[in-house]
């Protein structure tokens, strides 16, 4: 575990409490299920199993409130006001609300600089009732979004998307991951699918989901490829594939014809139209399981944001 050394109580921009290891999510049970008939295949069902999660989350929340009086709190940046960006926040105010937390929405204009939205991010990290922070994925173009990720400090990176937070993915010393990712292990740990020894084919290289996917799977001894736009032969690096993870964001790229019998099919796209990045309704008569879309992935990610802020108030109240 690497030591590192914490900011001075009171100093600017930082949290007026010491630096400590995050205790992550709690492990869930490998349960191994028999393999079933290809007509039959095993349904990822994240909605299910995120709800299941809330239930626990309640309970811990109200442990952290009766004993320090304090709620959660998750903010949420949100820059100019696109359609899907709203829903997203939207939603993520629900969670945070069914779970107990309190949630902070902070609306800034579309017109904003790079350094308006990091000044913000500097006053919450410095907000000692602000547990996580999360800058809604994508900002306007003219912003330097990497910069604003990074500003975030990394005891309140409970969306997982600064450098520091995917170093230390990459290196097995995670203090929180990136939330997508993330949620997907924990849901195939919920049906028994270990990646270990497996082939696992990850398409898309995006910072906040392929990347970390990679280095995730690679951590659970699985031998993984990354594909992107201008990996040549795609289908054949498919057809290798035990699991597939899509995370192009293009509707329905991948094809039945590219995976193979008995694949494990990841889909962390959405579209309009409710479709994700592959086209399930052919692939799931092939697949051992999958997860439909919508109801996968995305109630995983949204789960595993929230769990990471109650895990950031546990360790800033002493809560074990």
């Amino acid at each position: 575990m690497c030591t590192i050394i914490p900011p001075k109580a009171g100093s600017p921009g930082r949290p007026d409490y010491p630096l400590r290891s995050i205790r992550m999510i709690r492990p869930v049970p490998n349960i191994m299920h028999e393999r079933r008939p290809m007509t039959d295949p095993i349904v990822l069902d994240g909605k299910a199993y995120a709800a299941e999660i809330n239930e626990d989350l309640k309970k811990r929340v109200s442990r952290i409130m009766n004993k320090t009086g304090q709620m959660p709190v998750l903010a949420t940046i949100l820059v100019g006001d696109d359609p899907a960006s709203v829903t997203y926040v939207k939603m993520k105010g629900n969670a945070c609300r069914r779970a107990g937390l309190e949630s902070k929405k902070v609306v800034l204009p579309e017109s904003s600089t790079t350094e308006e939205v990091i000044n913000q991010i500097t006053l919450l990290n410095g907000d000692g009732n602000i547990h996580g922070i999360l800058l809604q994925h994508p900002v306007p173009g003219h912003i330097d979004e990497r910069r604003c990720f990074n500003a975030i400090v990394p005891e309140k990176d409970v969306d997982g998307v600064t450098y520091q937070s995917f170093a230390r993915t990459a290196m097995e010393d995670m203090l929180f991951g990136c939330a997508t990712p993330l949620g997907i292990l924990r849901l195939l740990d919920k049906y028994g699918i270990d990646p270990e020894g497996k082939d696992a084919v990850v398409v898309g290289r995006s910072p906040i989901l392929g990347k970390p996917m990679a280095m995730m799977l690679l951590n659970r001894n699985a031998t993984v490829t990354i594909c992107h736009s201008k990996t040549r032969s795609l289908d054949q690096k498919l057809l290798s594939a035990d699991i597939v993870v899509a995370a192009v964001g293009i509707p329905r790229f991948i094809r039945p014809e590219w995976v193979r019998e008995g694949v494990v099919m990841v889909d962390a796209g959405y579209n309009p139209g409710n479709v994700g990045d592959s086209d399930i309704d052919g692939i799931r008569e092939k697949a051992y399981a999958y997860t439909p879309v919508p109801g996968g992935v995305g109630p995983m990610t949204i789960i595993t944001l929230i769990e990471q802020a109650v895990s950031s108030a546990e360790v800033k109240y002493g809560i074990k």
